[in-house]
């Protein structure tokens, strides 16, 4: 089924949709490069997650990827253009869950409603 990219939601869904993305693009935007130190960073995601992540946002040009030919290998990330050009939105995104957050955990501590 083809899908609808008309619509500016779906794209943004399309490229940041996924548990752990804006985590991971925080954290790369905080310095923390390499993958096992955004899995230090981020520990309730899979190692095998974030490097999955990774890959997607790196088809979507939202990151890009430096291999270091050494031993062991090395491999970093960094934010493109139009990573860093969704940090403003991330921002707002962390504000508006900072001053919401005893909402949000009230309600996920109340009984499911049906």
């Amino acid at each position: 089924m083809e899908e609808d990219l008309g619509c500016g939601i779906r794209v943004a869904f399309k490229v940041f949709g996924g548990k752990w993305k804006l985590c991971i693009i925080d954290a790369i935007n905080r310095g923390i490069t390499r993958p096992h130190e955004i899995h230090k960073e981020i520990r309730e995601a899979p190692l095998r997650v974030i490097e999955m992540q990774l890959a997607e946002l790196l088809q979507h040009q939202i990151i890009e990827k430096s291999a270091f030919d050494v031993f062991p290998k090395k491999t970093e990330y960094r934010l493109t253009p139009l990573g860093e050009s969704v940090l403003p939105i991330l921002s707002q995104i962390d504000r508006w869950g900072t001053e919401n957050s005893p909402i949000v955990l009230s309600a996920s501590a109340a009984p499911a409603l049906h």
